[in-house]
């Protein structure tokens, strides 16, 4: 789950996450997500928190992204983000019915990329239809 990631994470434009089992992986890619790799589960972190603790990066909005990925992952409680159960609910819904790998990353990417987009924006109450807030 690196969809966020991909976006601020690439130094190379071109680069691109590819799926493929690791007997076919290419000489110059760099596996991720699977047993033995770099960027994979390390101690208690998922891969998502690996990859953004090793990118240096400082983003709040990834912070809360890892750990409601972590929570969504690994199920083990260390965070009590209230987003998790639905996100893990859309993700485990995309990988059931979208068997195409390249579709399952795009669709996860718009999730996430719209999960970072909210943690942004300013919390107001929702408008209820004809304009006025609901209560």
């Amino acid at each position: 789950m690196v969809y966020r990631m991909q976006h601020l994470m690439q130094g190379d434009p071109d680069a691109r996450f590819l799926c493929a089992p690791p007997d076919q992986f290419p000489r110059d890619a760099i596996p991720f997500d699977v047993m033995g790799a770099e960027f994979g589960h390390q101690g208690e972190d998922c891969t998502f928190e690996t990859l953004f603790r090793r990118s240096g990066l400082d983003d709040p909005r990834l912070r809360i992204l890892a750990e409601i990925v972590h929570e969504a992952d690994l199920r083990d409680g260390k965070y009590e983000r209230p987003e998790t159960e639905g996100v893990g609910l859309a993700v485990r819904g995309f990988a059931g019915t979208i068997k195409d790998d390249d579709e399952l990353l795009a669709q996860g990417l718009a999730l996430f990329d719209g999960l970072y987009a909210a943690l942004e924006a300013p919390a107001r109450r929702p408008r209820r239809p004809g304009g006025s807030e609901a209560r």
